[in-house]
C-alpha cells in the first residue's frame, strides 16, 4: 500500500516507522520546516507510565509500558534508563502519600535514599518515591534521529510548500490511504478535539546535576525537571484548558521558576535559555484514538502522552490501516 502521513511530529513519525517496517510505501508531509516542529519539540520526553497513573486512565499505564522498549529498539542509545524520582516538601507530605496510593511500581525512600540517587538533593527532602522502571529521552534529538532513520530507509519526508499541497484537504491523490497525524492543527476539523496548552522553560546551571527526571509535588502546580545534559534542564508542568498558542504567561513562568527554586536554590541563579508553549490535542477522556472515514484515517488526541503512547498506538494503527482491505 502507498500511504501518506500528514504531520511529522512524534505520532506521525512513529506511525511511519511502523508502516514502513511492515513493508508499506510511506511518505510523510508537514508544512513545518522540520520534523517535530509542533508541540512535540516542547515535550518532556519522560517515559514514565507508572507516574502517569496518578491521574491518567489505567490504559495509559498499560500501553505506556511498551514505550521504553520501542524507543530503545528504534533509536539505540537515545533512551536513558535511570527511573523517576518523586519528592515533596515536608509541608506537602500528604501529596506524596496520595501520589503513592494512586500509583504502582515505586519504592519508598527516606532522605538518605534520595541522597544516594541524587547527591545534589541531599538534605532537602525527607521522603520520596523512586520509580526504577521508568526512563527518559531528549525529544528533539529523538525526533531528528527518527526522521533521519526514515529518510535513510527510503521514506520521503516533505516539508514546506510542497508538503502543504500534499497535506491539504485536496492532497493525497495517488495514495491508497491518508492518515492525519497533525495534532493541534486538526482541532478545527474535529469538533470533539480540544486544545490543552502546555508551557515549559529550559534552564542552564552548572551548580546542580541531576541524573534522572525529578517530579516535585505541589497541591496546585506540580513540577517536573528533566536533565538534558551539559547543565541544561527542561522544566514543565502546566496544563491549561486554552487554545491560546501565544508566549508563556508571566504567571506560569513565575510558578515554574518558583517551583524549580523550591527543588533546589541553585535554579534561582540559572540562565533561562528558552521558553516555549504548545497546544496538545485531547478528546474528552484524554485518550488517543484512531478514526476512519473511508480511506482517510486520523490518529490524534494524545493529550500530554505523545512520546509515551505513540509507540503502542502506532503499532495498533499500522495493523488496522494495513488490514483495512
Amino acid at each position: 500500500m502507498r500511504i501518506l502521513i500528514r504531520g511529522a511530529g512524534v505520532v506521525g513519525l512513529a506511525l511511519a516507522h511502523e508502516l514502513a517496517g511492515a513493508g508499506h510505501a510511506v511518505a510523510v508531509a508537514d508544512p513545518a520546516g522540520e520534523a517535530g516542529g509542533g508541540a512535540s519539540r516542547h515535550a518532556g520526553g519522560m517515559l514514565a507510565p507508572w507516574c502517569e497513573g496518578e491521574t491518567a486512565p489505567a490504559e495509559v499505564v498499560s500501553l505506556g509500558q511498551e514505550a521504553i522498549g520501542w524507543w530503545e529498539s528504534a533509536l539505540p542509545g537515545h533512551v536513558t534508563r535511570r527511573g523517576t524520582l518523586v519528592v515533596a516538601p515536608a509541608r506537602d507530605g500528604a501529596e506524596l502519600r496520595r501520589f503513592a496510593a494512586r500509583t504502582e511500581g515505586h519504592s519508598l525512600l527516606d532522605g538518605a535514599g534520595i541522597a544516594a540517587l541524587e547527591p545534589d538533593l541531599a538534605g532537602r527532602f525527607s521522603g520520596g518515591l523512586f520509580f526504577a522502571g521508568e526512563a527518559h529521552l531528549d525529544p528533539r534529538a529523538a525526533l531528528a534521529a527518527l526522521a533521519e532513520k526514515l529518510a535513510g530507509a527510503g521514506v520521503p519526508l516533505v516539508f514546506g510548500a510542497e508538503a502543504s499541497a500534499l497535506a491539504g484537504p485536496s492532497g493525497g491523490k495517488g495514495f491508497d490511504a491518508v492518515v492525519d497525524c497533525t495534532g493541534a492543527s486538526a482541532i478545527g476539523t474535529q469538533t470533539t478535539l480540544r486544545p490543552v496548552r502546555g508551557e515549559m522553560l529550559v534552564l542552564e546551571t552548572r551548580d546542580i546535576a541531576l541524573l534522572r527526571p525529578v517530579r516535585l509535588l505541589h497541591p496546585r502546580i506540580p513540577l517536573y525537571v528533566v536533565p538534558r545534559g551539559n547543565g541544561r534542564f527542561m522544566v514543565g508542568a502546566t496544563m491549561i484548558e486554552s487554545g491560546d498558542d501565544g508566549p508563556i504567561s508571566a504567571r506560569s513562568a513565575m510558578e515554574l521558576l518558583n517551583a524549580a527554586y523550591a527543588l533546589h536554590p541553585a535554579f534561582g541563579e540559572a540562565r533561562v535559555l528558552e521558553t516555549g508553549t504548545g497546544l496538545r490535542p485531547a478528546y474528552a477522556d484524554n485518550m488517543p484514538r484512531l478514526l476512519r472515514d473511508g480511506d482517510t484515517f486520523s490518529l490524534n488526541g494524545f493529550y500530554r502522552h505523545g512520546f509515551l503512547l505513540a509507540p503502542a498506538m502506532a503499532r495498533r494503527a499500522a495493523r488496522e490501516i494495513g488490514d483495512r482491505t
